[in-house]
């Protein structure tokens, strides 16, 4: 990859390893939302993806997922546009597309990829798996997004 890559390559011209990179290993992304139809504004739910491991924070079968899980947003340069509003604040995808910098707890800034667990901003630990609650009960499950 190149040297801060982040820092001067538009996303679009990004290599795939570079795009792929910017994920932190948060597992937010992987956290069932509400939406409310009216206002757009989101709300964050401890429940998570059945595919997420909450250990690791990342997606237990990243390459299929799309098989898996239909719904799973594939993030593009191209998709960025209309889903960036239902990133985690603190997504790398999401503060680039909004021209901001990344956290200092960030994998490609720190050089660890145990900074964004050690800054309290993953959700190693927190989630319940989404086979275990019913839909009609995520409400009871809405957290403050971790890191915040």
């Amino acid at each position: 990859m190149r040297d801060q890559f982040w820092t001067r390559v538009p996303m679009k011209k990004m290599t795939a390893e570079e795009w792929e990179a910017l994920c932190d290993g948060c597992g937010k992304c992987c956290l069932n939302k509400l939406e409310d139809e009216d206002t757009q504004e989101i709300a964050l739910t401890r429940v998570a993806c059945r595919l997420l491991d909450d250990e690791t924070c990342r997606c237990g079968n990243y390459a299929i997922r799309k098989t898996l899980v239909p719904d799973c947003i594939r993030l593009t340069p191209d998709t960025m546009a209309k889903v960036a509003y239902f990133m985690p604040q603190t997504c790398a995808y999401r503060l680039l597309h909004e021209g901001k910098p990344l956290f200092w707890w960030h994998p490609l800034v720190s050089g660890d990829a145990e900074t964004v667990h050690t800054a309290g901003v993953s959700v190693r630990g927190i989630t319940v798996p989404e086979f275990e609650v019913s839909e009609e009960d995520w409400e009871e499950h809405i957290i403050e997004e971790p890191g915040t």
